[in-house]
């Protein structure tokens, strides 16, 4: 069993900042890429950012040069650093890791930016 917890989440004016942690327990023996996505009311869910095993990462152009994702290997933990928020950031955010060559997520957490 693989366990996904996202925390972090939560209302916050615009430029503000929010970091989000995505912690990865349970039977791992490998965790490949990890992923943040995130779903706006009404919209589909959308890739935000992503980072390899060696620590390529790769953004949506809409957060470039506002987010930033790391990983902790020995924690199980990828953060993503959110900066100078605006209001279309508002979303559910969900972890995405690869474990073990399959796809895991978690239950999500809600960032709201106000104007």
């Amino acid at each position: 069993q693989v366990q996904v917890v996202e925390s972090g989440g939560g209302l916050v004016q615009a430029g503000g900042s929010l970091r989000l942690s995505c912690v990865v327990s349970g039977s791992t023996f490998s965790i490949g890429a990890l992923y943040w996505y995130r779903q706006a009311p009404g919209k589909q869910r959308a890739l935000v950012a992503g980072i390899s095993s060696g620590g390529s990462t790769n953004y949506v152009d809409s957060v470039k040069g506002r987010f930033t994702i790391s990983r902790d290997n020995a924690k199980k933990t990828v953060y993503l650093q959110m900066n100078s928020l605006k209001t279309e950031d508002t979303a559910v955010y969900y972890c995405n890791p690869v474990v073990d060559f399959r796809d895991y997520w978690g239950q999500g957490t809600q960032v709201t930016v106000s104007s």
